[in-house]
């Protein structure tokens, strides 16, 4: 290689910021647009790790509460009119349909259970979008990162073409610059995608097994009810 075009090349900086100072304004608008994708996915994974913690630590507190053998009506009474965890909103639409499907005589309204059914349905269906809140965003950063990526690389490279002609030289030192420029965008979009692709496959089974939980107890709470409604 000619010494001189060697010694050009080594001179030129190639740090991220000296080749993102050096990128066209599409391709920092690329590179922006991802850094800030990258940093709200891990926000958005951490936030949901801890509300997932959370959630399992609530739902073993329910469960010991519920099979301790207090009577239910007085475990409603005490979870109140503002259940602050989900297994307790849970528990507490199926407990109030069952209270509002008595009659003034005593009597149980035909239907109670299908109805007290449907209301944990409903209510665990509320705490499912809240749970998976936020991993829809996941899933698109990791699908469309690695296009975007790609989009600022072959916009970088047409401009280090373009560079390339207007020099009339290929020599490493006009080359080089804006090839690595536009490589760094792919970069960039594989550093969002790929955390957030696994992340978001991660979180969506711990959601999916939490909303498990949340059934199975709703089932085991109708089959509760239903014994008691056949002893009656």
């Amino acid at each position: 290689m000619d010494p001189t075009t060697l010694t050009a090349a080594q001179e030129i900086d190639f740090s991220l910021i000296a080749l993102f100072a050096r990128a066209t304004l599409t391709v920092k608008l690329v590179m922006i647009s991802l850094i800030v994708a990258s940093f709200w996915s891990w926000a958005i994974i951490i936030q949901k790790h801890i509300r997932y913690r959370r959630a399992r630590a609530e739902a073993e507190s329910f469960d010991a509460a519920f099979w301790s053998g207090e009577p239910l009506d007085q475990l409603f009474d005490q979870i109140g009119p503002n259940p602050a965890s989900p297994p307790e909103r849970v528990f507490s639409a199926g407990m109030a349909e069952w209270r509002r499907s008595h009659r003034a005589d005593g009597g149980l309204i035909p239907g109670a259970v299908a109805r007290i059914d449907r209301s944990m349905d409903v209510a665990i269906a509320r705490e499912g979008r809240d749970l998976t809140r936020g991993l829809t965003f996941l899933a698109s950063v990791g699908s469309a990162s690695p296009f975007i990526g790609l989009f600022g690389t072959v916009w970088g490279i047409k401009y280090a073409f373009e560079e390339i002609a207007l020099a009339q030289s290929t020599n490493l030192a006009v080359v080089a610059p804006g090839i690595a420029e536009a490589l760094l965008a792919t970069g960039l979009g594989l550093l969002a995608a790929i955390p957030a692709t696994i992340f978001y496959n991660k979180l969506s089974d711990d959601s999916d097994e939490i909303l498990s939980g949340y059934e199975a107890f709703a089932d085991e709470f109708n089959t509760i009810l239903s014994r008691q409604l056949d002893a009656a």
